[in-house]
């Protein structure tokens, strides 16, 4: 399993000799070469603008993670299917497009879908307001608004996991949109979900998002102050999300020219038993070439009260199962963007803590290297 982890950390390495080229002004890495923009057209199978149906595109993705830990808790390493997805969108009647995409559970040989992400048709009439009604996924904080494609890390904050939303897809109403340098999200929820649809029987909850980006004030790319609340309504089958009753955050992306930095802080109040606590991160980045990226990201948490906080269920959460009041994470990784954000390798490094006053099992003191695979179409 480690040499799994090698090799991709040496084809991005590698990348630093076989391309010295000065990285361009975009720290989003957009696929560039000739190769990959007509190799990405392909799943585009029908597109004429004079019809009523406009466009017709496959989508879906691929990640394979390989994941090493080794703590005071013991040892644990393994390679998974991160995701499978495939599904279909299309455009239709000028000013309306649907979406629709399920996962696949290949990691436990189960060739049935796990579960429907994507089953949602929105209306478009302007960028300043557009108006999505079915199941998708609800934007919020630094991490969870946007894509796990796109993330400069191979996994989301463990702030977003404790004090944003343990799921990410819900039965949802959501509009969004832009005007000038100002943008917003509003929208609801079930916040009791299942494979499909859920069957609304736990209560709701609610985003209101508000940005503004300063970036023609400080002459740079991106300089987007944001801020999001969730309520969630009490209840207790609200088996989609944590049992924080309210959350805000405070998000600042900032971007110029090679290099950026994306921070937030987070707060939440807590119900049934669970404690009110808080979060914050940073996480700078930079383009050595415009292959080979670089970025960091320091975490902590908070909570007032004992076993409040969770750590990274996913990997991590083999080796302890109880909880913490205080998280700190150091992670230091390398990407390297074969057709930017649609095809890339990814590898980092991580310390990690986390203590506990109660002493029940939820303390953890370990190091971690993870390495991945990320293909999207």
């Amino acid at each position: 399993m480690l040499k799994t982890s090698l090799l991709l950390s040496l084809a991005a390495a590698t990348a630093i000799a076989g391309n010295n080229t000065v990285a361009p002004s975009k720290t989003t890495v957009p696929v560039t070469d000739d190769w990959c923009k007509s190799l990405w057209e392909i799943p585009t199978f029908y597109k004429n603008k004079d019809t009523f149906i406009q466009e017709l595109r496959l989508i879906g993705r691929f990640h394979l993670d390989q994941y090493n830990n080794d703590s005071a808790a013991g040892h644990d390493s393994d390679w998974v299917t991160r995701r499978t997805r495939v599904g279909l969108t299309g455009k239709f009647a000028d000013h309306f497009e649907f979406k629709y995409e399920m996962s696949f559970d290949l990691q436990n040989d189960n060739p049935a879908y796990s579960i429907i992400n994507h089953a949602n048709i929105t209306w478009k009439p302007s960028d300043t307001f557009k108006l999505r009604i079915g199941k998708g996924n609800m934007p919020m904080t630094m991490d969870g608004a946007g894509s796990t494609n796109e993330l400069l890390t191979l996994e989301r904050s463990n702030t977003y996991y404790n004090l944003g939303q343990p799921t990410e897809y819900f039965s949802s109403i959501l509009a969004t949109g832009k005007s000038g340098q100002w943008s917003y999200n509003l929208g609801v929820a079930s916040a009791e979900t299942n494979k499909e649809f859920g069957n609304f029987a736990g209560g709701y909850f609610g985003l209101a998002s508000a940005g503004y980006d300063f970036a023609p004030n400080l002459g740079a790319k991106k300089a987007l102050l944001r801020a999001d609340y969730v309520y969630n309504q009490p209840d207790a089958q609200s088996n989609g999300v944590r049992q924080n009753e309210n959350m805000g955050a405070l998000v600042f992306l900032y971007e110029q020219g090679n290099w950026g930095v994306h921070s937030q802080i987070v707060g939440t109040t807590g119900y049934r038993g669970q404690s009110d606590a808080w979060g914050a991160d940073i996480m700078p980045f930079y383009n050595i070439t415009d292959k080979l990226q670089v970025v960091a990201r320091y975490t902590h948490m908070e909570s007032q009260d004992a076993n409040g906080l969770r750590l990274n269920n996913r990997y991590q959460g083999t080796l302890v199962g109880g909880r913490g009041d205080e998280y700190d994470e150091v992670y230091a990784g390398l990407n390297y963007y074969i057709c930017g954000h649609k095809l890339k390798l990814q590898t980092g490094w991580a310390y990690t803590t986390m203590q506990d006053s109660a002493n029940d099992g939820g303390r953890y003191d370990g190091w971690s290297w993870n390495s991945g695979l990320r293909f999207s179409f």
